[in-house]
């Protein structure tokens, strides 16, 4: 890990893997599947090969792109 995209990707990568795992021995049924987390996950992929490659404006646009999408549809806050 050499690039602050490696270590940036790789931190949020973990924080959904803690989410998924949290929600799937939670009481309650959770709506999520784990198709919802292919497209964040896929957006940490991407991000780190655009920013290790250069494309800095495109890795940091799509990792907010990646944030916004797990924020608006998987809600990381709005449980308890």
């Amino acid at each position: 890990m050499q690039t602050i995209y490696d270590w940036v990707t790789v931190a949020f990568f973990a924080g959904l893997v803690v989410l998924l795992l949290q929600r799937s021995i939670g009481p309650e049924e959770s709506q999520d599947s784990m198709y919802h987390y292919i497209a964040p996950a896929l957006g940490c992929a991407v991000t780190n090969w655009l920013g290790n490659n250069g494309y800095d404006i495109f890795a940091v646009l799509v990792f907010v792109a990646a944030l916004a999408y797990t924020w608006y549809f998987l809600k990381p806050f709005a449980r308890a």
